[in-house]
């Protein structure tokens, strides 16, 4: 995208080059025009040299058809440079909106980002506490579970004397 906008640029400096002669051709034309309007002048006095002022008038008409076209062609480089400008403006605009939307974008996908690991982080301490709990509730259990056992033992021991006791009344 920057080499467009510097070959755009090259291109607008070249147009004005390109204008600035052409001005200077106009004053240098100006200047003859003055030179040959004086040297007309002259013819009128002189009339062995009238059929050179005859062709000094249609250089001069040449001239001014040419500067014409030139000022046709001028104004037409105008309004080309004149778009081109406003296309670089507008992809100047363009490229800028666009970085503004990304470093929203990417702002927005890091808070993004550290609300998760806050999230993430809380799991993980929840995740950490529910597993102790659980290895103290399972703790508990197997104590239970042993002391159950221990009473089915005993209650079964006291249930074969007792059912032999009544065997021996």
């Amino acid at each position: 995208m920057e080499a467009d906008f510097s070959e755009m640029r090259d291109e607008l400096q070249s147009r004005d080059a390109l204008w600035r002669r052409i001005q200077q051709e106009c004053q240098q034309l100006h200047a003859k025009l003055l030179k040959i309007r004086e040297y007309e002048d002259m013819q009128e006095i002189q009339i062995k040299r009238q059929s050179s002022c005859v062709q000094l008038t249609e250089q001069l008409e040449n001239k001014n058809a040419e500067l014409l076209l030139l000022a046709q062609s001028q104004e037409h480089q105008r309004e080309e440079l004149n778009k081109i400008r406003n296309h670089l403006y507008r992809e100047e605009q363009s490229h800028r909106s666009e970085q503004e939307r990304m470093k929203t974008e990417i702002s927005d996908l890091t808070e993004e980002l550290h609300q998760k690991e806050i999230t993430i982080a809380t799991i993980m301490e929840k995740a950490s506490l529910l597993e102790r709990q659980l290895k103290m509730e399972l703790e508990i259990k197997d104590k239970l579970l042993a002391k159950q056992q221990l009473l089915d033992f005993r209650y079964k021991v006291i249930q074969s004397e007792n059912t032999h006791l009544k065997e021996m009344v």
